[in-house]
Parts: structure tokens; sequence; C-alpha cells
């Protein structure tokens, strides 16, 4: 077959000819440029990930909700009564449902036709103008509010699988834990950096001559501009490839591109069957799902946690989070030199307790005060980023070759907030109790559940298994 864009020297899948470049350009040069434009995808995204899902959209959307509230709190979307402060939470769980629909589609053409970048722009592109639509989001609008989230949430979800599947094609294994902490730590800055811009224009906007509603929708707007924009690097700089496949896959590009479109829904029952041959695969994929919905979940619902349970203003809020964002680069960086000397593994377990402890803490944090919400601030940012990108970098390890973007669309359906279980157990127990507190606290089950999980998991076989040399220390 022919492979447009791939360079000589490597096997005409994209992939060098000895073990240890499997999956690389074969010159070093071309390796590094593909992975600095694979951190700017990181670098695009992150905004909408800090600016929209955990600081603004939040409070915002429920105080939306609220305003179109019957007298006893209550929207009615569709017939169905909800309280109006589980509208976001509600919203971000159905975000995952329509990705979970998605994904393994998106990741089933891209396998199959090797083509990720195309699919990569469109589900960036129709994220990033969702996000910029929300700045028509106002008065008692919620409803609108619900549908860009929606489209916004689920487009980010399917773009992160695209976007996760080359690392294990930019890096080498010896590379993927500092590869994917740079990545991390990359969007973190960009994050924290307009979380700046966003501070200035929210505690100024009577100096820039606009309310404080349309402040912040300058600000959702805004985050849809910045990664619409900032796409284009990645789009310019990562190449399309084409992967060595299992027996009985189809070869020729132009089957595989007429087909994945027709068997889209038969190749994820494909996938899924095919993650039952790689057991220790899916039971970390399993771990990583039930602790990383609890990671995330904490982090789109705390903005709602501390103005409405806590009683704090937004300019707290924001501060917090960029305290957040400014430690998370630092926790990257950190962790991922912690996992060249005890191993990713247990680098994650010990990350899983600060976590359980950051939770407890936060049930008892009294209100009113933002001395020790920012405390809480500066614990999540040392583990946030690091839990995550050594677990990016993990599971690049126990993936077969070529299947890249299909066990990444799996993994994608638990990341960036985006997780369907979490939200709606967070907004389930405020739905029943009232108490934000209580929400909160009922994560703690996912970090518990997901240490033992991962604990249970032998990752060296595991790697061995998947058919993926070896490194050193994992």
């Amino acid at each position: 077959m022919t492979v447009a864009d791939t360079p000589s020297g490597d096997d005409g899948g994209g992939r060098g000819v000895t073990a240890d470049t499997a999956g690389l350009t074969g010159d070093e040069t071309g390796r590094i440029r593909e992975q600095r434009g694979w951190y700017f995808y990181d670098f695009a995204v992150s905004v909408y990930s800090t600016s929209v899902v955990t600081v603004f959209l939040g409070p915002y959307l429920t105080s939306v909700a609220k305003a179109a509230a019957d007298a006893d709190g209550f929207v009615h979307p569709l017939g169905v009564p909800v309280r109006a402060g589980s509208v976001f939470a509600y919203a971000v769980s159905a975000s995952i449902v329509l990705a979970v629909l998605l994904m393994p589609l998106a990741g089933a053409v891209a396998d199959r036709t090797g083509r990720k970048k195309p699919l990569l722009a469109v589900a960036a592109y129709t994220g990033a103008g969702a996000t910029a639509g929300m700045f028509f989001l106002d008065g008692d609008r919620y409803a609108l509010g619900v549908v860009l989230l929606i489209v916004a949430n689920a487009s980010l979800s399917v773009s992160m699988a695209l976007y996760n599947a080359y690392l294990p094609q930019i890096a080498t294994p010896e590379e993927r834990d500092a590869v994917s902490s740079r990545g991390w730590a990359f969007g973190y800055t960009s994050g924290a950096f307009v979380l700046v811009l966003n501070l200035i224009l929210y505690t100024g906007h009577e100096s820039f001559g606009v309310s404080e509603s349309t402040a912040v929708r300058i600000c959702l707007a805004s985050a849809g501009i910045w990664w619409g924009a900032f796409t284009l690097i990645p789009l310019r700089r990562l190449r399309d490839r084409q992967v060595e496949r299992d027996a009985g896959h189809p070869t020729e590009a132009g089957h595989q591109a007429g087909g994945a479109v027709g068997t889209g829904w038969r190749q994820l029952i494909a996938t899924l069957r095919d993650m039952r041959r790689h057991p220790l695969t899916l039971s970390f994929l399993l771990a990583y799902l039930i602790y990383n919905d609890g990671v995330q979940t904490v982090i789109s619902q705390a903005s709602v946690y501390g103005s409405e349970e806590l009683g704090l203003d937004q300019t707290t809020l924001i501060s917090a989070v960029l305290l957040v964002q400014i430690l998370a680069v630092v926790g990257a960086l950190g962790m991922g030199r912690l996992a060249r000397t005890h191993g990713a593994k247990r680098t994650i377990l010990a990350s899983l307790v600060v976590w359980t402890v950051i939770l407890i803490a936060g049930y008892f944090l009294p209100a009113g005060a933002p001395v020790w919400f920012f405390g809480l601030a500066a614990a999540i940012g040392m583990v946030l980023g690091g839990s995550q990108a050594l677990s990016r970098s993990l599971f690049s390890h126990l993936i077969p070759r070529g299947k890249e973007a299909e066990y990444f669309a799996a993994y994608e359906m638990s990341d960036r907030g985006l997780s369907w279980l979490g939200p709606l157990v967070f907004g389930l127990a405020y739905q029943l109790t009232g108490s934000y507190r209580d929400a909160i606290v009922s994560l703690v089950v996912f970090f518990l559940i997901g240490f033992v999980l991962l604990a249970r998991v032998p990752v060296r076989r595991a790697v061995a298994e998947a058919g993926n040399p070896v490194p050193e220390r994992i």
C-alpha cells in the first residue's frame, strides 16, 4: 500500500524498523518537531477545561437555571422536574453519553484509515464553535447553555481520544512519561495565562464598560476562540500515518476509508471484544475509568461547591483555580520525575491517596474562609497534572500496536471532566440531600475503588502481553 507523508527509513507504516523505535519517524528532529506540535493541542484545549468547565460555566449556568426556575427551585426540561443546582452536573453527564456513542466510531475510522488529523480538526472546531457560542448564553436561556455544553464537551472528548492516540507514535517507550507530562504542563501554562486575563476582565468589568454577566460570557467565548486558533499548530505538525494491524484487518487504504463509516458500530463491538484478549490492559482501563471519574468530577464541580456551599465569590474561585494551574505545572513535571525513580504505577497510587485526603478535608472546609479553600486548591494542583499525565503514558504502553485511536477512545471516556457517572453521583447526592458537602464527599468511593483495582494490575506483564517493549522502570 502507499502512504502519503511516510518518511524514508520507516517500514511503510510510519513506524521505525526496530522495536526500540516502534511508532516513530526514525528521524529524531522530525520526532521532536511532532512532539512540540503535539504539546500545542494541550495548550489550545486546556483553556476550555480551565476557564469554561472549571471556573465560569458551572456557577454561571446554575445562576441562569435559577433565573428560569419555578418557586420551588426546579426547571422542567422536556417536562422533567430538575433542581436548578443539578443542571450543570446533569449536562456534563449527558455530554459523556453522546461522547460514548461518538468516540469508538471516530477511533475505528482513525485506526482503519490512518487519518486521525482530519477527524481531530472536525472535533476540535465543532467544540471551539460551540464554546464561542456561549457568548449568547444570558437571561434564563439555560437550555441553550446545556446544549452548547453537551456539544463542546463531547467534541473535546472525541478530539482528546484522537490526540492521545498520537503519543505512542511520536515518543519512544522511555520518553512517554516525560512527553506526556510536558504536554499536561504546557496545557496548564496556557490555562493559567488566560485565567489571569479572565481575572483582569472579570474583576475590572466596570472599568471596561461591560456588565458582570457580559464579562463572564466574553471569558467563555474567548476560550473557544483560543481553542480554535492554537489547534492550527498541531494540525500543521502532526502527520497522518498508516499503522500495522492484526491479521484479519483490511490493509488497503481505500477499502478502509469506505468500510470504516459503514461498520462503525460493529467496530465498537469488535473493539470491546478485542480488549477481552488483553485482560490486563482492560483491568488498568477499568481502574483508570473509576479513579479519573472522581478526579474530573472534583475539577468540574469545585467552583459550584465553592460558590454555593462555601459562599465564596467569583474572584476567589478564579484565584484558586489560577493557583491550581500554576502548581499543576510543577506537579506534572515533579511527578514525572518521581515516576523515573519509583515507576508510574506507584506514583499514581500515591496520588490517589492524596486525592482521598483532599476530599475528606473538603467536606470539613468552613464556609466563608477562602484561606482554607486556597490550601485545598494547592493540594489539588500538586497531584492533578501528574496523576493524569502518568495515567496517559502508562496506558500507552498497554495498547496493541495499530489500535491506538480505538483504545484511547475507550480511555478518553473518563477523561477531562467528561465522565458520566461521577457528575451523576454528585448531582443525585445534591438532589436527594440538598447539601453540596454530602455531594463532594460521595466521590471518595471513586478513589478507593480505583486504588484497589490499580494496585492489582501487574503492569510489566501487561506491557509484555500487549506485545510492546517493557521499559526499565514502569
